[in-house]
């Protein structure tokens, strides 16, 4: 967004936390690639084993939402639908370690935005709003360390322009001085135009291929940044 200049007074600034704070679809690609090396397909290759896993995502998370437990559940679903040979006794369980391991993945924090949140949180009004399980997502904040530089946090199933509606509703938010911050056309930008408020989008290349879509315009504004430590050019 060219012109944009930069504001001196005090915003709502809402965050998104999986990769856009820390990495975390890195750890469900390696995941799966553990996953189709085990598969060992005959004829598809792993595109086509992704794509698979796709379409089983988009149904289930609608039901089920997203988080390691159901990437687990999703990953099993695949693993039915696609094995080559007799499911055995000890194949479910080598399924579940490698999820297993996305949970016990130190949290890495990507560059420069633990400075950025200090900086922020001095200067405006930060709420986390995230999505996933509930316990999963308190876990890996409390992990991060950088809790302390919301004033809120926001767990949702999904995060849609009704989520983002309920969240200004219920947090008495200026539409005019909030803005949503983070990687996801999906999640983050989209649906924070479609709800009237800002939003900074913060590409991320590693992200996941379900929350990749067009952005749209809406009633707010947009900015592209090219990292999230750049930010302090803004705000």
């Amino acid at each position: 967004m060219s012109g944009f200049l930069r504001t001196e007074q005090r915003q709502n600034l809402i965050v998104d936390a999986d990769d856009t704070l820390w990495e975390n679809n890195i750890y469900f690609e390696s995941a799966f690639d553990d996953f189709c090396d085990f598969l060992a397909h005959s004829r598809l290759s792993p595109v086509e084993v992704r794509a698979v896993l796709d379409e089983i995502e988009t149904v289930n998370s609608k039901a089920h939402g997203y988080g390691t437990v159901n990437f687990a559940r999703n990953l099993t679903e695949c693993y039915h639908k696609l094995v080559e040979r007799e499911v055995r006794a000890e194949d479910l369980p080598r399924i579940m370690s490698f999820t297993e391991q996305i949970l016990q993945h130190p949290i890495e924090i990507i560059p420069g935005v633990e400075e950025t949140l200090e900086y922020l949180s001095g200067r405006h009004s930060l709420t986390l709003f995230t999505k996933g399980d509930p316990e999963e997502q308190k876990l890996k904040l409390d992990r991060s360390g950088l809790g302390i530089y919301f004033g809120h946090t926001a767990i949702v199933k999904e995060k849609d322009a009704r989520s983002y509606a309920a969240l200004i509703r219920e947090r008495a938010l200026d539409a005019a001085h909030t803005w949503m911050i983070g990687n996801s056309p999906k999640s983050d930008v989209n649906p924070a135009l479609e709800a009237g408020i800002h939003a900074v989008f913060v590409p991320h290349e590693r992200t996941w291929v379900l929350e990749k879509e067009e952005l749209r315009e809406g009633p707010g504004r947009l900015l592209k940044i090219a990292r999230f430590e750049d930010l302090r050019e803004y705000f």
